[in-house]
């Protein structure tokens, strides 16, 4: 079977042309992706005043929560298409897809059903203040009315980048994302609906580049080609999948877990407290951007190269791959350190809001070369096979460690700024952990002796 024209072999050619040629679509797809979830809160902070904008802006954290645990099946299931489209396995690529694609549409409409009744429940749990819990109630209950929109959407982006096709997603999302900002202004400015127009612009345009995206799946004409009548649950792939994703799932939904109750924290300093902080969050989306595509690119390019036994190569862009995102996340820290007030009153003109939003950005930037570093080796794991290494690192010290030094910290010193140093911390803990394991630990042939062990017993 031919390779399609849009994917790209990772396995050949010129390391730093190849990764930077698939990095640079993800980055700029994500950068339209973080434009149209800032337009939201732009708009709101602009037209609806602070509480609403309390209420769109300090969504991350929930909303990654709920959607973290499918996304991270999701990823697993990319690390699979990869090795085995890496190896040339196309029979097993097409298994691989249509399984996937069952699990999304189940996936989304769970999703549905508990965001929107649990929303009220959490929101409450969280301590949100009273004047903000009804905006932030009809902003999730709508959003998450189309949650089969956004998993759907990171169901087949992820297919598409895991054979090396990140150029088509970007499409799509500049596309949805000029599409978001208009239907943000006809909502909410034009139409005055408020926070539940913020949101249902949100998941209309989701489903229009998860629609796109599909469009694109059904014309193809090779292995990852989706064709309705395919889509099932192939047991042993499943099986495949949830080895790969689950502890990504489990990663993400704990590590949102402990953000929810950084944000809690941040809750009891009021309204003004969330919509800076929530500012502050969306302009760190934007700071995160190429630590994100790195890492996304890696898991591909590890993915495929060791599915071909090229550890060579495996090596050199490792090492590519993490110098190139912790240099562009230091950077880009470093200017949003410095530039702080301005983008903060981008969303927001009261002086107590930009206070809290600088207070934040001032404390954490400097520090983002730790995340980069985290985030990369991250996904070079998942990329070799061993997503339980980063999935433990992180549930001990983005999570445990980051509840424990939140439970203890504040009340020893009930200052705000207390609360974001629970990043900067964290972030130094799992980036040491994350480099001992990388030097020290044989974790390339992962599927070399996963394949003798099925072999052994009779597997295939």
């Amino acid at each position: 079977m031919e390779e399609s024209k849009s994917s790209v072999l990772l396995t050949e050619g010129a390391i730093w042309r190849k990764m930077i040629a698939f990095a640079i679509p993800i980055f700029l797809g994500n950068l339209f992706q973080q434009l149209y979830n800032t337009a939201d809160s732009l708009i709101v902070g602009n037209f609806e005043g602070s509480e609403a904008l309390a209420a769109v802006s300090s969504s991350g954290n929930l909303i990654f929560l709920m959607v973290g645990f499918f996304n991270g099946i999701s990823l697993g299931a990319g690390v699979v298409i990869a090795r085995y489209y890496g190896a040339k396995k196309y029979d097993i690529v097409e298994k691989a897809v249509h399984t996937l694609v069952a699990f999304g549409l189940v996936a989304g409409v769970a999703l549905t059903v508990i965001g929107m009744t649990f929303t009220p429940h959490i929101l409450r749990l969280m301590g949100t203040p009273e004047d903000v819990l009804p905006n932030s109630i009809v902003y999730f209950r709508v959003y998450f009315a189309g949650s089969l929109g956004f998993v759907m959407y990171n169901i087949f982006v992820g297919i598409l980048q895991s054979v090396g096709d990140s150029r088509h997603p970007l499409i799509y999302l500049i596309i949805s994302s000029m599409m978001n900002v208009v239907l943000d202004l006809l909502f909410v400015a034009g139409f005055d609906m408020g926070v539940g127009g913020a949101a249902l612009a949100t998941i209309i345009s989701q489903f229009v580049s998860a629609a796109l995206c599909l469009v694109r799946l059904l014309r193809e004409k090779n292995a990852y080609r989706v064709i309705p009548r395919k889509i099932r649950f192939h047991g042993q792939m499943f099986r495949q999948i949830i080895s790969n994703g689950l502890p990504a799932g489990v990663q993400n939904s704990i590590i949102a877990l402990a953000n929810v109750v950084v944000q809690s924290n941040i809750n009891a300093f009021g309204a003004d407290a969330m919509a800076g902080c929530g500012s502050y969050a969306k302009i760190e989306g934007f700071g995160f951007l190429p630590i994100t595509c790195f890492a996304m690119a890696l898991t591909t390019f590890i993915s495929q190269n060791l599915g071909a036994r090229k550890y060579d190569r495996v090596k050199k862009g490792a090492i590519f791959g993490i110098v190139c995102s912790v240099t562009m996340a230091e950077i880009i820290g470093i200017a949003i350190n410095f530039f702080a007030p301005a983008l903060i009153g981008l969303f927001n003109d009261e002086s107590q809001v930009i206070q809290y939003g600088v207070s934040q950005a001032r404390t954490v930037t400097l520090f983002y070369f730790l995340l980069a570093f985290s985030h990369c080796l991250a996904g070079i794991f998942r990329g070799a096979g061993r997503a339980i290494v980063p999935m433990i690192v992180m549930m001990v010290c983005w999570c445990a460690i980051r509840i424990a030094y939140i439970t203890v910290a504040v009340k020893l010193v009930p200052d705000i700024t207390t609360v974001f140093w629970a990043y900067p911390i964290t972030w130094l803990l799992g980036a040491v952990i994350f480099l001992i394991y990388f030097l020290k630990a044989d974790w390339m042939h992962t599927f070399e002796r996963r394949e003798a062990r099925q072999k052994g017993n009779g597997g295939n």
